[in-house]
């Protein structure tokens, strides 16, 4: 699986309450962890199984070096950049979270791709960083690899990636309608939107994945974990539709659940559904 676009160095602080504007509080606890869709998509694939590598860009600097080291065993290709900080207020209450991000801000150049495409069975791009993410959906789809989109928000170089993309995962504030989604040629249009089932439209025919109920801690990364689940199942083979659907929304219903090292509860869960004990 090989994951592209944005990296970045989260620093997650809970509270019990949002504060007002000029209004100074105390956290009930901090963490510093990578963050960022493709980062968190390819360490999910690697927390449950999948052989996961990601293609983005780094700081040379301390942050970068962190946050390469905390990806582990991710196999990280990353281009010279800057290493974007966003700050992650959770609300302990119910697991809303806040997000101050710069992201992809520096234009970066693509590596070349040959190995890294070689050894992938499915591509999923974030849309972030563009000097990335095009060349690889275009080698991709040359070889006939399947590309997945996290579509999150609309980015200008969607208009570009979308007939590319075989499988576009929208989230529920995605400012394009399937409809207009898919009249860019994306075959499968998929949409989450939190609580609600998942619904999904291809060839005409639509449906849509309840998701499980889960005592909600923390949603910061939960659409990433998703994507990466998501992308994990389509690489396998062995799941239709609406079977990948409901178990992509089953892991992130894990990723909602858990408060700290959520790689290490999924990959967990992921054991116990193959009745492994390994820890």
């Amino acid at each position: 699986m090989l994951c592209v676009g944005l990296t970045t160095l989260d620093v997650t602080q809970r509270v019990d309450a949002f504060p007002d504007p000029g209004q100074k509080i105390r956290s009930l606890g901090a963490e510093l962890s990578p963050g960022g869709p493709a980062a968190n998509a390819a360490r999910a694939v690697a927390a449950l199984g999948g052989k996961s590598a990601l293609l983005t860009a780094l700081g040379a600097d301390a942050l970068g070096e962190f946050v390469r080291a905390s990806l582990a065993p991710v196999q990280v290709t990353a281009v010279a950049g800057t290493t974007p900080v966003s700050m992650v207020v959770v609300r302990d209450a119910d697991g809303e979270r806040t997000v101050v991000s710069r992201n992809a801000a520096v234009p970066v150049v693509a590596p070349d791709l040959s190995d890294l495409l070689a050894a992938a069975d499915v591509v999923l791009l974030d849309g972030h960083h563009d000097g990335l993410v095009l060349p690889v959906a275009r080698r991709a789809k040359a070889m006939g690899l399947p590309v997945v989109l996290d579509a999150g928000s609309w980015k200008p170089v969607l208009d570009h990636l979308l007939p590319l993309v075989d499988v576009a995962a929208c989230a529920s504030g995605f400012e394009r309608s399937a409809a207009e989604v898919h009249a860019f040629g994306v075959p499968l249009v998929i949409r989450t939107q939190g609580a609600a089932p998942v619904t999904w439209s291809r060839n005409g025919s639509t449906g849509e994945v309840p998701v499980p109920s889960v005592e909600v801690k923390d949603t910061n990364g939960a659409g990433d974990v998703w994507h990466g689940a998501y992308a994990y199942a389509l690489a396998s083979g062995a799941y239709p539709v609406a079977e990948a659907i409901g178990f992509a929304s089953q892991a992130a219903a894990v990723r909602v659940g858990a408060v700290g090292d959520w790689v290490e509860r999924l990959a967990r869960w992921q054991d116990s559904r193959s009745g492994s004990t390994s820890c």
